[in-house]
């Protein structure tokens, strides 16, 4: 009963937030899919407090693995998709997205048995990229290129200290021992993951990698 209570609970959320990114269309395209990418990480939460069984929660990421794939090609969730002139229209950014959240799915509830530590991953893709979009967007700062992408010296510094906060607290909460360095080195590394990873594959190199070192750190 309770993983069904969970399934409902999941779906009600994520239309709120796909309902919700639709106002900030006014905004600005970009600006709607960034609510939605830092928002919908916040599902993870739901998932810790109502599902233990991994392949219960691993449901939902599933299904959107194929929608958000479906809606790539055909356009079919227009408030998640890219202009057709944006210069990372070909990201599969989203699919990625649900891709993390199901193989992390299947790891952390299941054999680590430790869904903080996917938690960590989620949330550093989700608040940590996404913050470092929206601020490198609305502070004026020095760009770089890598490839195709551009990335701005304000929008990486977010992600440093965004990411080092979520795995700060995390560390600190694992009761594990030089907090303070290998919460550095972290946000360093992912700092760097992040802007160096094109075409949306930091939504999956991100909440990957953050969790593999977060499990290592402990």
């Amino acid at each position: 009963m309770n993983n069904i209570f969970g399934i409902v609970v999941s779906i009600a959320f994520i239309a709120i937030i796909m309902l919700a990114g639709r106002l900030f269309e006014k905004a600005g395209k970009e600006a709607s899919r960034k609510f939605i990418h830092i928002m919908l990480s916040n599902w993870w939460i739901i998932a810790m407090v109502f599902f233990e069984n991994p392949w219960i929660v691993a449901i939902m990421p599933s299904a959107f693995v194929i929608i958000n794939y479906a809606s790539y090609k055909m356009n079919i969730i227009k408030v998640m998709e890219r202009d057709e002139d944006d210069e990372n229209k070909e990201s599969l950014g989203t699919v990625y997205y649900a891709l993390s959240l199901l193989i992390l799915s299947l790891i952390t509830f299941g054999p680590i048995k430790n869904p903080l530590i996917g938690l960590c991953g989620i949330a550093v893709m989700g608040y940590g990229d996404g913050l470092a979009a929206v601020i490198g967007q609305s502070v004026k700062s020095p760009e770089y290129k890598i490839k195709d992408s551009t990335k701005t010296v304000a929008g990486s510094c977010t992600m440093f200290f965004v990411t080092l906060l979520i795995i700060a607290g995390f560390l600190q909460y694992s009761m594990a021992d030089y907090v303070a360095i290998k919460s550095i080195l972290i946000a360093a590394l992912m700092t760097i993951v992040e802007a160096v990873s094109i075409k949306g594959t930091d939504n999956i190199t991100v909440p990957l990698l953050t969790s593999l070192m977060a499990f290592l750190m402990v």
